[in-house]
């Protein structure tokens, strides 16, 4: 076998090792040969992960599973193909009842790749001490004590733009508006904007919007707050403490994510699938 697939799985679920060896089993009529990364799960004469080989990396679980993913895959460049065995599955290509499509779609290479800009993140404590990450959909910064309010002050391309107390801040990609930004009341952006957003999160303040900044612009959030450090958490998986008086600078990486498309439906129809929104106002209802 010359061509290799990799398979990553919900670590929890009962029930997505029968349908990855069924994926499996069909992809090897096709002399295609399959991997797996992660939690180790038996799949029929699986085979060793090689990064220079793989072509993707069909990823069975919901959003959460396809962000570990994406941290498992960081510096191979494989594509991820997320199939949606979770609740929403914004980040998922296909559902589960989509086998039989993946399937041929990966016999006959018929997928495109399409790279999601990432965020970069550096935080500097006061003490000199640096944490590095990076973050698909979003890196917020949170306050670290319930009783407390954060204070931030947030600047863009070296320029104070806000100032306030709240439970935190949100900077995230197009990629995550559909996520922890939405829920914030962050708008939706199309994933081939070019733009990065801040949300703050319950800000006492008067003004204290969402805004939209291009991809290119440096974003400082300085923590004011002189008796609680702040949490800075990336896609929910990985997380350091910001001191008081520390600097939490977020902007574009260098590495974005491939993702791997087969569907030519646009984003529009995935929003209102995923959302259930109404399309069809009153005055076009049928009569009853």
């Amino acid at each position: 076998m010359t061509r290799q697939v990799c398979l990553v799985l919900h670590a929890n679920r009962s029930d997505i090792p029968a349908l990855a060896r069924h994926i499996a089993t069909r992809l090897h009529r096709y002399d295609i040969e399959v991997a797996t990364l992660g939690e180790a799960h038996e799949i029929d004469e699986h085979a060793a992960f090689d990064a220079s080989r793989a072509e993707l990396a069909i990823v069975l679980g919901g959003d959460g599973t396809i962000l570990r993913a994406a941290e498992l895959l960081r510096e191979t460049g494989v594509p991820l193909l997320g199939i949606n065995l979770g609740r929403v599955g914004f980040l998922a290509e296909l559902e589960a009842s989509d086998v039989d499509l993946l399937v041929t779609a990966i016999a006959e290479r018929q997928w495109r790749v399409e790279p999601r800009r990432a965020l970069a993140v550096h935080v500097t404590n006061p003490d000199g001490g640096v944490w590095e990450s990076w973050a698909l959909n979003e890196v917020a910064v949170e306050k670290s004590l319930r009783d407390r309010m954060l204070e931030v002050i947030v600047s863009v391309e070296g320029r104070p733009v806000m100032a306030w107390a709240g439970d935190g801040l949100i900077c995230a990609t197009p990629t995550g508006s559909t996520a922890y930004a939405f829920s914030a009341g962050g708008p939706i952006c199309w994933p081939d904007v070019d733009a990065h957003l801040l949300v703050p999160v319950a800000a006492h303040a008067l003004f204290a919007r969402p805004l939209v900044t291009s991809p290119s612009a440096q974003i400082d959030i300085a923590i004011a707050d002189e008796l609680a450090p702040a949490v800075v958490v990336c896609d929910g998986r990985r997380n350091t403490l910001a001191q008081p008086g520390a600097h939490v600078v977020v902007g574009e990486s260098t590495l974005p994510v491939p993702f791997a498309r087969i569907h030519p439906a646009p984003f529009a129809d995935r929003l209102v699938a995923k959302f259930q929104l109404p399309v069809t106002g009153w005055r076009n209802r049928e009569q009853q």
